[in-house]
């Protein structure tokens, strides 16, 4: 009913940028919270960032606070999340997630989110 598709991964320098985008289709015309998860090999998912349908909320892991912006533009069902000052452990693959149930509310919860992209791949160099 919802497909989100990633775009903008790729290889980046650590110190450097990289911004992330990901785009809804589908069932788009009701307010959704959208975020963004990570999983670099052996490791768990994480949590990175989320927004509400107003952009007024969001919530950051305390390992990208800082660093990274999440924004998002409702005409266009995108979110963007902005990565800067990357550094190797950054390196994973980012999943964007959505939700139209919290609205506007933000989870760092996976199960808490409807719907999932396929994930595009960030490696940030040392």
């Amino acid at each position: 009913q919802v497909q989100l598709v990633e775009s903008g991964g790729g290889l980046v320098q650590a110190g450097g940028s990289l911004r992330i985008s990901c785009v809804a289709s589908g069932r788009t015309f009701r307010p959704y919270t959208m975020g963004w998860f990570r999983q670099a090999p052996g490791k768990e998912r994480e949590f990175v960032s989320a927004i509400a349908w107003s952009g007024g909320r969001t919530d950051f892991a305390d390992s990208v606070k800082g660093r990274f912006t999440i924004s998002r533009d409702n005409a266009k069902n995108m979110v963007i999340l902005q990565m800067n000052s990357l550094n190797a452990e950054d390196t994973a693959v980012y999943h964007c997630a959505a939700d139209e149930q919290m609205k506007a509310f933000v989870s760092r919860e996976p199960s808490q989110y409807e719907y999932w992209g396929q994930g595009t791949q960030v490696t940030v160099s040392s």
